[in-house]
């Protein structure tokens, strides 16, 4: 062992240490932090599955690979990561010897092949990620708007630097003599040899160089446990580990909502105590552990961000901001609630003076801040942030690392509402309503069947009748809105036609509480679907299957995701996946297909939170003439209606409409009917025509009325 090499390995034994030393520390930080959230013990079933969907989202890279070339350059990167950490590894042999390898495998052909090729697939993998962000960030509202910029340069830095690092160490073996791998196994080696002049310590001080900057990188993210860019490298296993839904192809936080619980239990109303129970969230460790563990995980990718509808039409939320604001917050409340400080549920301090007296002054600071509040309250979330989400959903199926942005932020409206009786004021109206009359438009029980009047056939009632097949849950929109009254007439009318068995329940329905629940306010969606779930018992009775047909989709989410957690399991079908039935087995067949274009916009509830993106086309194929025409964004991408979350009756106040958002892509397909799948979409679109004066050249339908309009000329 010359000088060079005793000097290198002190130096890299010293760098080394601190590293080390420094992320067991942060490590430890991140654990404590995660470990001030709530219980949540769901999370620990199904270790099998979960393990299985963790290796293939990982892995397999599955939610990444959405975006194709973007997707696959950063496979390469992680594998190159995960790979060539033995090239770092080896770095250590390199600095003690300057023709030394890795034990046992480093002579192997096999080793240099697959080494040197993932090495120059990862330098051809990072190159284009650097592209594309700088593609991307000149971009008017881009997705890393508001990500820590800085962080992401030094990762990227960083992996080139090592990468280079790699192939400068083989070039000096090259040019030395000593390299052992042929040049058709690395190639790339050996033409950076042929470039290099012998020099025997070369590839001691290019190992140095490597590990001083692999040892930087770690002290670096030691320093910066909030640094998602990086800790998301081993943070994403855990966190998709832990996903609410292991077995959801897409976001775990789709269709249902996390039911509302306190200490790890599902809150029972009847019991409950505010002073003793967690009503919601109000404090950043009122988040489940899982919570704290999603906002460690955030990359900043900013993927979220680009699909949401808030963000998109100027609104001041963006998911991945909120994410971040949750995430900084809770590090720098830290300290003090480690300290033993914090409120307890009436909002009092825990901590005693002497406790106080000690604590860090900062971290004291951000204690003292209010979860929602704006700038002039010091708030962690602005109130108008929290109220512009529409919970579309878009930001969980855009996350590569599962994140549950929706429940989150329901989470949040949810101590709002029930405890601090804060949120739009226009909402209250749809609140009294439900709560009153049974359904948000305020409209009497007894004119839930007035869509009835005038048909030529009788519609068959539940207590009327016992043989029925599906139950026809008609839902308040269907019963009372104008135009959702005319897609209730146009389905009863097919299912008709197709002699299908069906039943209503006509004024034993009552709203399902999908508002309320989206709102915060669970006590009302309790009681609500308490009512209907006694009623749902009774009206199926002993009945093995339990068939329901919705044409709302948050009607259909709600009682075939959301009833189960009060111990209704019924099989739900939306009524485009029956229609689309009825005319694969022949028993509806178009015969007069509608012509003039057709475009399909599709429900978010129904989409996006429920997979169902078949059914409607394929009613539609058959009923108009030419094909679809899709909108740009379509299926599990689709632009929200700006009716979900409750928005529907709150007023939108800030940016850009986003039904006028929507309607414009519609339109620009230059189809003269757009088709929907939901009375909110009906509603919204329906406005957004009419504003943009196109009500004359433009309609909007539902899926059942242009199969109605293919079938006879009606309607």
């Amino acid at each position: 062992m010359g000088t060079a090499q005793i000097i290198a390995t002190v130096l890299a034994g010293l760098v080394t240490v601190a590293a080390v030393v420094l992320a067991v520390r942060a490590v430890l930080t991140i654990t404590a932090v995660i470990r001030l959230g709530q219980p949540d013990p769901a999370r620990f079933t199904d270790p099998r599955k979960r393990t299985r969907t963790m290796l293939v989202e990982t892995l397999g890279h599955t939610r990444m690979l959405k975006w194709s070339a973007i997707g696959a350059a950063h496979w390469l990167v992680m594998v190159s990561f995960m790979i060539l950490f033995l090239l770092v590894v080896e770095a250590y042999f390199e600095v003690v010897d300057p023709e030394g390898g890795l034990p046992i495998i480093g002579h192997w052909v096999v080793y240099g092949f697959v080494t040197e090729w993932i090495g120059i697939l990862g330098l051809a993998g990072i190159l284009y990620l650097i592209f594309v962000r700088q593609r991307n960030i000149r971009q008017k509202r881009s997705r890393f708007l508001g990500s820590t910029m800085w962080q992401a340069y030094f990762v990227e830095a960083v992996i080139l630097g090592v990468l280079a690092c790699g192939f400068l160490i083989r070039g000096f073996k090259v040019a030395n003599g000593t390299f052992e791998y042929p040049a058709w196994a690395t190639p790339l080696s050996h033409g950076v040899g042929d470039l290099l002049p012998a020099a025997a310590d070369g590839p001691t001080w290019v190992a140095l160089v490597k590990l001083f900057i692999s040892m930087g990188w770690l002290i670096t993210i030691a320093l910066n446990p909030t640094m998602g860019v990086a800790w998301h490298r081993f943070l994403a296993f855990f966190n998709i580990y832990f996903k609410r839904a292991p077995d959801k192809p897409a976001g775990s936080g789709l269709g249902a909502l996390k039911p509302m619980t306190s200490a790890g239990k599902p809150l029972d109303f009847e019991e409950a105590d505010p002073e003793k129970d967690q009503f919601g969230v109000a404090q950043v460790e009122q988040f489940t552990w899982k919570g704290l563990l999603d906002f460690s995980t955030c990359t900043e990718c900013g993927r979220c961000q680009s699909q949401c509808p808030a963000w998109n039409t100027a609104k001041p939320l963006s998911p991945k901001l909120l994410v971040l604001s949750l995430r900084d917050h809770a590090y720098a409340k830290a300290p003090y609630l480690l300290a033993g400080g914090g409120k307890d549920l009436t909002g009092e301090e825990k901590a005693t003076e002497a406790q106080l007296a000690h604590m860090d002054v900062l971290s004291l600071a951000e204690g003292n801040r209010p979860l929602i509040g704006t700038a002039e309250e010091q708030g962690v979330i602005d109130p108008d942030v929290l109220w512009s989400c529409t919970t579309c959903g878009a930001c969980v199926e855009q996350c590569p690392v599962d994140i549950e942005h929706v429940d989150h932020i329901v989470d949040m409206r949810r101590y709002q509402v029930l405890i601090e009786s804060s949120f739009p004021s226009e909402a209250g109206v749809m609140l009294r309503n439900l709560e009153n009359k049974g359904n948000p438009w305020g409209a009497p029980q007894n004119t839930r069947e007035d869509w009835t009047k005038g048909l030529d056939f009788e519609v068959p009632r539940v207590g009327e009748t016992e043989d029925f097949e599906y139950l026809f849950w008609v839902g308040c929109a269907g019963a009372f809105e104008d135009r959702a009254k005319k897609t209730t007439r146009a389905v009863a009318k097919l299912l008709h036609e197709a002699g299908v068995n069906y039943a209503i329940l006509g004024e034993g329905e009552t709203c399902t509480g999908d508002p309320a629940r989206r709102i915060g306010n669970e006590f009302v969606f309790q009681m609500l679907a308490q009512q209907n779930v006694e009623t749902l018992t009774e009206a199926f009775g002993d009945r093995p299957t339990k068939k329901i047909v919705a044409t709302c989709p948050h009607c259909f989410n709600t009682l075939g995701n959301e009833y189960e957690q009060l111990g209704l399991k019924v099989e739900v079908v939306h009524h485009t996946q029956l229609l689309a039935h009825l005319v694969a087995t022949g028993k509806l067949t178009p015969v007069q297909p509608v012509d003039g274009g057709v475009t399909y916009h599709d429900p978010c509830y129904l989409g996006r939170h429920n997979r169902v993106f078949d059914a409607p086309r394929e009613v539609l194929g058959g009923a108009i003439e030419g094909g679809l025409i899709e909108m740009p964004r379509n299926q599990e991408r689709s632009f929200c209606c700006g009716a979900g979350g409750a928005r529907m009756w709150m007023e939108e106040k800030i940016g850009k409409r986003i039904n006028v958002e929507r309607t414009e892509e519609a339109l620009a397909t230059g189809a003269k009917t757009i088709a929907v799948g939901c009375p909110f979409c009906y509603t919204m679109i329906g406005d957004g025509v009419t504003g943009k004066g196109e009500q004359e050249n433009v309609e909007v339908v539902d899926v059942a009325t242009v199969l109605l309009r293919s079938l006879k000329q009606e309607v």
